[in-house]
C-alpha cells in the first residue's frame, strides 16, 4: 500500500495517527507525491542509519532528491539556476567534504562553552519580556509576546542584526513557513529576507564588528554570497524553530501539572525536561530530513536504489516504541537525549546547544515568575499550524 504524503497533524501533542500504522507496517513505507514516489522512514534505528549513513546525499542537486517530487512539473533550466543561486551558502544542503568547510568555521560559535557565556544575556532578555507582560496587565498572547520575541532578540544579538528590524524578518519568516501549499508566497518572503541580509553583510564587510558575522568575515574563508546564505540559515532556523517550541512546550507542561510541580521543586530537572519536550513534540518532523540514495543499499531490510528519494519522519522515529518506553507519554524525567529532533550525524543541528539553553531559561523563568499561569481557552480552540512545514501554535492566550 502506498501512503499519501505529507499527512496533516491535527493534535498539538501528537504526530499524525497514520504514523503509528506506518511504523507497524514497516521501517520504510512507500509514499506517493505528484512528481513520483519516495520512501518514508518510520522507525528510530533506520532514521539514524539514513541521517548518518554513507551512500546518502542531502543535496537537492543529487538526481532523485525528494524535494522535487512535490512538483508534478519539474523546473526548467532558468528556474533551477535561480534556485541554485539563492541556495549559495546553505550548507545544510551540501554533502561532505564541502559541508565540513562551513561547519568547522561555525562550530566555535555554538559550543557548550560559548552558549554558557550567552546564558546571562538570555536570562536578562527573558526577564525583560516577562516584565513587559506583567506591566501590561494580567493576561497576554504568549506566542507573540514571548515565543516569537525571545528567539528574535537572541538571534539579533548573536548575528548583529539591528533589533529595530526584527519585525521585518519575523513577519517574513512567518510567511515563508506558513503554508507548504503556498510556495510562491514562501519564495517571495525568503527572497526579501535574503535581500535584506545581503545589504546587512555588505555593511558588515565595510565595518566588521565583534559578532558572529564579523568574526566570519575576519576569517576570510567565505565569499560574500556564502556569508549571506549562512546568515540566512542561522537567522531563519534559529528563530522559527525555537519560536514554535516555546509556546507549545508551555501548553504541554500546563497539561501535566504534577510534572510541572516537580520541575518547580527541583529546577535541575529542566535540561531533561527540555529534551523530552523536543522528542515528544517533534515540530520539525520531515522537513529538514530530506535525503536521496546515491548508491544501492539496504535500509531496514528494504532495498533502496540509487536515485530514490527518502524522507525521515522525525516525529515517527521519536515515538518508536523500539527506542522509547511508553513513547506516547510525556515524561519530563525520561532523559531522552537519543531523540532525533535535531537530526543525527554530520548534519545534526548546529544550534542545538543554543536552542536548549533558550528553552530551559525561558520555561523555568516563566513558571517561576508566573506561578498561576494558565491558558484561557480549551485545547480544541487553540489555532494550530496544520499545513506549515514547522508545527506550532499561532496563538496561546494566557492569564496568571
Amino acid at each position: 500500500m502506498t501512503q499519501t504524503f505529507p499527512v496533516q497533524r491535527t493534535c498539538p501533542f501528537a504526530p499524525p495517527s497514520e504514523y503509528e500504522e506506518m511504523r507497524e507496517q514497516a521501517p520504510l513505507v512507500r509514499a506517493s507525491l505528484p512528481g513520483g514516489d519516495v520512501w518514508l522512514v518510520t522507525r528510530h534505528a533506520e532514521a539514524k542509519q539514513v541521517l548518518s549513513g554513507t551512500g546518502i546525499s542531502t543535496s537537492p542537486e543529487s538526481p532523485g532528491h525528494p524535494n522535487w517530487a512535490f512538483r508534478a512539473e519539474q523546473p526548467g533550466p532558468e528556474e533551477r539556476a535561480a534556485m541554485r543561486a539563492f541556495a549559495v551558502g546553505h550548507f545544510i544542503d551540501l554533502d561532505p567534504p564541502e559541508h565540513n568547510r562551513f561547519r568547522r568555521l561555525l562550530i566555535p560559535e555554538f559550543t557548550v562553552r560559548r552558549i554558557k557565556e550567552l546564558r546571562p544575556g538570555i536570562q536578562r532578555l527573558v526577564d525583560d519580556l516577562i516584565d513587559d507582560m506583567l506591566a501590561k496587565g494580567g493576561e497576554a498572547e504568549l506566542v507573540e509576546a514571548f515565543g516569537l520575541a525571545l528567539p528574535s532578540l537572541v538571534i539579533c544579538q548573536l548575528l548583529g542584526v539591528p533589533y529595530e528590524d526584527h519585525e521585518f524578518f519575523q513577519s517574513r519568516t512567518r510567511e515563508a513557513f506558513a503554508d507548504l501549499n503556498d510556495r510562491d508566497a514562501s519564495r517571495r518572503a525568503m527572497m526579501e529576507i535574503r535581500e535584506y541580509l545581503d545589504d546587512l553583510v555588505t555593511k558588515a564587510e565595510a565595518d566588521p564588528r565583534d559578532d558572529l558575522i564579523g568574526r566570519v568575515i575576519e576569517s576570510g574563508q567565505l565569499t560574500h554570497g556564502e556569508l549571506v546564505g549562512v546568515t540566512f540559515l542561522l537567522l531563519v532556523a534559529g528563530h522559527e524553530t525555537t519560536a514554535n517550541m516555546i509556546p507549545l512546550s508551555v501548553l504541554t507542561l500546563l497539561r501535566h501539572p504534577g510534572q510541572l510541580a516537580a520541575l518547580r521543586a527541583d529546577p535541575d530537572g529542566w535540561p531533561m525536561a527540555v529534551d523530552e519536550l523536543l522528542r515528544y513534540l517533534s515540530i520539525v518532523d520531515w522537513v529538514a530530513f530530506d535525503r536521496v540514495a546515491v548508491e544501492d543499499q539496504e535500509i531496514g531490510g528494504q532495498l533502496v536504489r540509487k536515485g530514490e528519494g527518502i524522507f525521515v519522519l522525525g516525529a515517527s522515529a521519536n515515538r518508536d516504541e523500539r527506542a522509547f518506553e511508553r513513547p506516547d507519554e510525556f515524561d519530563a524525567a525520561r532523559g531522552a537525549r537519543n531523540h532525533v529532533a535535531f537530526g543525527y550525524g554530520v548534519h545534526q543541528c548546529l544550534g542545538q546547544n543554543l536552542a536548549r539553553a533558550e528553552m530551559e531559561i525561558a520555561l523555568r523563568t516563566l513558571f517561576e515568575r508566573l506561578p498561576g499561569l494558565r491558558v484561557t481557552v480549551p485545547d480544541e480552540e487553540l489555532p494550530i499550524k496544520r499545513t506549515a512545514p514547522i508545527f506550532g501554535l499561532t496563538a496561546l492566550p494566557v492569564t496568571w
